[in-house]
């Protein structure tokens, strides 16, 4: 796996809720996700349920390729960033349930009284534009 600059780390893990878009028939849906990052793994952890739209659309479809935004919400130019995220949206595994179950719960605790069905997004490609270090700037991390 390629590094991933530690800014792009850094933005990350400075958020909780992401934007998932998923689409089914040509027809796109998003929803808001609290998320954590295990970033030893490079994964996103979010819990869904499985009656839910967007997790019954890339289900009936057999489209597991999603993409992902999360934001930072500001009315100054200079301060915007932003996350764009495309990858493979997927349960976790039988050698993974265990910690991506302990880091999500970890993160929120809360969330450790709730039947959790949690789901995991391995991100192929992220850009983060970052308009701190000027204008329209943008890292770029890609699995290759």
């Amino acid at each position: 796996m390629n590094a991933i600059n530690p800014k792009i780390i850094d933005f990350i893990e400075s958020h909780h809720v992401l934007t998932l878009a998923v689409a089914k028939d040509n027809i796109p849906y998003c929803s808001h996700c609290f998320y954590c990052y295990l970033p030893d793994r490079n994964v996103f952890v979010f819990t869904s349920d499985p009656d839910t739209r967007h997790i019954r659309d890339v289900e009936s479809s057999g489209n597991y390729h999603v993409t992902a935004g999360i934001a930072l919400e500001t009315k100054i130019t200079g301060k915007i960033r932003g996350l764009q995220i495309t990858g493979l949206l997927s349960l976790p595994g039988e050698q993974e349930i265990g910690i991506v179950r302990k880091a999500y719960i970890k993160r929120f605790p809360v969330s450790g009284l709730a039947r959790l069905h949690l789901w995991v997004l391995r991100p192929g490609f992220m850009k983060l534009t970052d308009n701190r270090l000027g204008f329209g700037t943008k890292l770029i991390w890609e699995n290759t």
